[in-house]
């Protein structure tokens, strides 16, 4: 009997100290965490307005070409010197979310950039939607009257792209979540002061 109370003792012991160590890594990770992050997207709000930066001036390049413009609980990035809207789009893909950042031109109806942050569908299928060649068919697409990714092989229309073949479930799901993102963004745009 005293065996296995040495054996519980030492199970519980292990337990705790174990969970002290992955408790103190998570705090003490956490604002590095969040700091790159917070890099993650303001490097990708860069890159898609074409601002040159690097990783050591990111924060100051930002805040100096870059407004941020906070309407309805929504979060907009405004290019200074262009007028290109900047906002981050997010849902559920078929495996996991999608979370992304569009980039629009002053008329906040034409693509400029899309790029993808965080994305779990099937590589070689549909994790295509974060490899560049892919995301750079967005381009000068019009989200209005609303974004059609379409698998048919007919002439896209300007608001129109090709589907990934053999990923026409994720293709919709990006669809489904451009077009809600922008119907909710636009409306909070349009009904600024």
């Amino acid at each position: 009997m005293n065996q296995y109370v040495k054996m519980i003792l030492f199970v519980i012991i292990l337990g705790t100290i174990t969970s002290v160590l992955l408790l103190g890594g998570d705090y003490l990770t956490r604002d590095l965490i969040e700091a790159n992050k917070e890099a993650d997207l303001k490097s990708a709000i860069l890159d898609s307005n074409d601002i040159s930066y690097t990783f050591s001036n990111i924060h100051d390049v930002f805040s100096e070409t870059i407004n941020t413009i906070e309407l309805d609980g929504l979060t907009f990035y405004e290019d200074k010197e262009t007028g290109s809207i900047s906002y981050m789009f997010n849902g559920g893909g078929v495996w996991g979310p999608i979370i992304g950042i569009i980039t629009l031109e002053s008329d906040f109806e034409t693509i400029q950039s899309i790029k993808i942050l965080q994305q779990e569908e099937t590589p070689g299928l549909g994790g295509v939607i974060a490899e560049p060649n892919y995301l750079s068919t967005f381009i000068g697409i019009k989200m209005v009257p609303q974004i059609e990714i379409n698998k048919d092989t007919s002439e896209n229309a300007a608001n129109e792209i090709d589907a990934i073949t053999g990923a026409t479930r994720t293709s919709k799901a990006v669809e489904l979540i451009l077009n809600e993102a922008y119907t909710e963004h636009k409306t909070a745009w349009d009904n600024q002061d």
